[in-house]
């Protein structure tokens, strides 16, 4: 909600002090500008894109209306279920997880936390790093190097609608000149016209001008601002999974590798010790 909320406000503080300036609102109405830049800007988007570009970017942008998933309640779901695999894992030995990373999603362990299991992406990546350990033949050292090509594959995929939405808004201004340049051009084209109505034309042209700016810097530009941020919250929780599962194989308790985990979340969301102290004692009561 806070997305539209902020358009809402741009919208009312530019239009609001045209207004106030003595401005006719009618006079920024001007559809065939818009097509102009709206249409170049689109088609250009088109051009810049492959389709998985494209697929990834147009399923990136319903979740800038949503609230952030990345919430203390979340990491601390997370913090939990690497304590009860790690706890599960040091008691009765590594094979006693493989069915519960084979099959998570019929895991009376992992069905615990749902809010996990519904994040593919964080799921897939603590079951096929269990599944490694659970393979005995490699070491910390090769499952780090490993986790961090794969988290920098994971970067990569998550910046592709970023790079999508910043190019889309530095393209805004310029196709807003070419829209004004067209309106110049069709107004020296009516030079014999009276002064009044060229006037009217040139009002017209420049509107092309306001509108390819407000579009990159009002609209376009913050959205692109906004899914780089998402996506910097979830490559997080990655980051989180990948210290705490090292910290396990190189011999740490679980509730000293939770910790180890902990210190990588962002300060907003991080839970304090004590709320994930709370936390891991109730797990152990269960």
């Amino acid at each position: 909600m806070l997305v539209i909320a902020g358009f809402i406000v741009v919208l009312a503080s530019v239009l609001g002090g045209f207004a106030l300036q003595g401005g006719h609102l009618a006079a920024l109405f001007q559809p065939t500008e818009l097509l102009i830049i709206v249409g170049a800007a689109l088609g250009a988007f088109f051009v810049a894109n492959d389709a998985r570009a494209i697929r990834a970017t147009v399923a990136a942008l319903p979740t800038l209306f949503q609230s952030s998933r990345y919430t203390k309640a979340m990491y601390l779901d997370l913090m939990s279920l690497l304590f009860e695999l790690l706890t599960k894992v040091r008691k009765e030995g590594m094979m006693a997880a493989e069915a519960d990373v084979d099959a998570p999603h019929d895991s009376p362990l992992f069905t615990r936390y749902p809010a996990i299991v519904a994040e593919g992406r964080i799921l897939e990546f603590i079951t096929d790093y269990l599944r490694l350990m659970i393979s005995g033949n490699m070491d910390a050292f090769q499952i780090e190097n490993l986790m961090d090509n794969e988290i920098e594959t994971y970067h990569e995929d998550g910046e592709a609608p970023v790079h999508s939405i910043q190019q889309l808004a530095e393209a805004m201004p310029a196709f807003g000149i070419v829209a004004a340049v067209i309106g110049v051009v069709h107004t020296m084209a009516s030079v014999g016209l009276p002064p009044s109505e060229l006037g009217i034309l040139i009002a017209g042209a420049l509107v092309g001008t306001f509108v390819g700016i407000l579009l990159s810097y009002g609209f376009v530009g913050p959205v692109a601002a906004l899914l780089r941020r998402r996506h910097a919250e979830s490559a997080k929780m990655v980051q989180c999974v990948k210290v705490t599962l090292l910290a396990s194989l190189n011999g740490y308790a679980p509730a000293l590798a939770v910790e180890f985990g902990r210190k990588v979340i962002s300060h907003m969301e991080r839970p304090t010790f004590l709320e994930l102290d709370r936390q891991v004692r109730t797990v152990r009561v269960k």
